[in-house]
């Protein structure tokens, strides 16, 4: 939390500092929001320590200290047995249960699209473009929020893709739901309320640039049906994906349980 406190610290002294204020305040929320799940999960494994294994739960704690301004959400490079033996301890507490009917879904249900959730100044998706992509650039006159290009190094297809804003080139970058919001309408986010599902599509837990053709296949498939190509991130996708389960009291079917579970059966 110190790193926390000396941000806001920062913050309040502004009037003495040479600094862009939109830019400091985004970063700053950036910075709060990789945090706080840090914390979460370091809570979460001491708990369950004595199931996980004691040495699972101290491992955990490695790096809470510091985070990089625009991964929130994403776990370090090298960390994949670590991120799997905790995404194992949370599937278990995930309810298996089977699809529901898709009857009354439709994407109003969970808000407007890439709504500024954070109230930053920012829509969603420029944040997650902003936070993903490197060497980015802004439209001027938008306060660092309306993002024009940049490259993504893709983490479902391990390639790298420039971006460039445009009628024509936009959608070679999309923004994807991790947990589609279909499969999460059928999986108990209809029982949700409506700002709990505003929450979800807008959550960067759930949210990460991806190659636009390959988000075009995924469709709203779940992990029984569709994983990324590039076979490095599978353990990370599967993981990301029970995390939003557990975070918003989803479910799970029985083919999904045990496809996330022998995917992160492999990643230790």
């Amino acid at each position: 939390m110190a790193g926390t406190t000396s941000i806001l610290t920062a913050y309040r002294r502004r009037p003495t500092l040479a600094w862009n204020i939109s830019q400091q305040r985004r970063r700053a929320v950036h910075i709060i929001r990789s945090i706080a799940p840090a914390i979460t999960v370091a809570a979460t494994l001491l708990l369950v320590g004595p199931l996980a294994g004691c040495d699972v739960a101290a491992r955990a704690l490695d790096g809470i200290g510091s985070a990089p301004t625009n991964t929130a959400a994403y776990p370090a490079d090298g960390d994949s047995a670590r991120e799997a033996a905790q995404a194992l301890v949370q599937l278990e507490g995930i309810p298996v249960k089977g699809r529901a009917p898709k009857t009354g879904y439709a994407r109003d249900e969970f808000g407007p699209a890439w709504a500024d959730t954070d109230h930053n100044g920012c829509d969603t998706r420029n944040d997650i473009l902003a936070r993903d992509l490197t060497g980015e650039t802004f439209k001027a006159g938008t306060n660092n929020c309306v993002v024009m290009t940049g490259t993504l190094a893709d983490r479902y297809t391990g390639t790298s893709i420039s971006f460039v804003r445009g009628q024509a080139t936009s959608s070679a970058v999309q923004i994807d739901h991790i947990v589609p919001l279909s499969d999460a309408w059928q999986k108990g986010a209809q029982q949700l309320s409506g700002d709990q599902r505003r929450e979800l599509a807008n959550d960067p837990l759930n949210l990460m640039a991806a190659d636009g053709p390959t988000n075009s296949a995924k469709g709203d498939k779940d992990a029984a049906t569709w994983l990324p190509p590039n076979k490095a991130f599978r353990c990370g996708y599967v993981a990301r994906q029970t995390a939003v389960k557990a975070k918003y009291n989803l479910w799970v079917t029985k083919a999904e349980h045990d496809a996330i579970a022998g995917i992160l059966q492999d990643c230790r």
